[in-house]
């Protein structure tokens, strides 16, 4: 339950751009934007991605929205991203005008606004079971059709990997990489917490032994 070095709230700002830019490195390496290129078409079928109005919870400096808007852009459909982060220097990192300062436990938006609700290596962040449960319950308030989460699986040979793999960066950046391996998640987990904010039809799976998914359909 350690918290992460750049959670801290006295990093600088020099610290924190240069935190999102090892973070855009490694956001590269390992194709983060991969479960959502693939899962969302199939939750959804193509006809429902011509359009669709995206709420992404810890967003940071708003990468994902970048990278799936152009992937989506290739196959002829809109995906309208809204970011939306605790830390008021990543939104002043992120080119996009639809960026919002504000928690994934208490979300400012009406029911339903929004026809997906994604997030990605996020929840990990949170500090308890009772965040984690009020950010289920948030994400599926405001979304319409879909929420899909993802973060990362609990596992020594996972944790190893990304240690090898972060050697070039800086040791607080190599050292919150493991650690967010080490407050990540295991399947049953989530399940217990996706059934307690009371998401009983929700779907949890292990992808490729990295990450963990969970989706719920409307």
């Amino acid at each position: 339950m350690q918290a992460e070095y750049f959670d801290g709230v006295d990093r600088t700002p020099e610290e924190i751009r240069a935190h999102y830019v090892a973070l855009e490195r490694m956001n590269r390496l390992t194709r983060f934007e991969r479960p959502f290129r693939v899962w969302i078409p199939k939750f959804l079928g193509a006809d429902a991605c011509r359009r669709l109005r995206i709420l992404d919870l810890g967003a940071g400096n708003g990468q994902l929205g970048r990278v799936l808007s152009e992937w989506a852009a290739e196959h002829g459909w809109e995906w309208e991203f809204t970011n939306l982060d605790l830390c008021p220097v990543a939104a002043r990192l992120d080119p996009s005008e639809r960026h919002v300062v504000g928690s994934v436990t208490a979300l400012p938006f009406a029911e339903g606004e929004f026809d997906v609700v994604v997030a990605t290596t996020m929840t990990h962040h949170l500090p308890g079971d009772a965040e984690v449960i009020a950010h289920f319950r948030e994400a599926h308030r405001v979304s319409r059709r879909l929420v899909l989460l993802c973060d990362l699986h609990r596992n020594l040979i996972f944790q190893m990997i990304l240690w090898c793999i972060c050697l070039r960066d800086s040791r607080h950046f190599r050292a919150d990489g493991v650690l967010s391996i080490r407050r990540g998640w295991r399947v049953p987990e989530w399940r217990d917490l996706a059934s307690r904010a009371g998401l009983d039809s929700a779907r949890v799976w292990l992808e490729h032994g990295t990450r963990v998914l969970l989706a719920v359909t409307k």
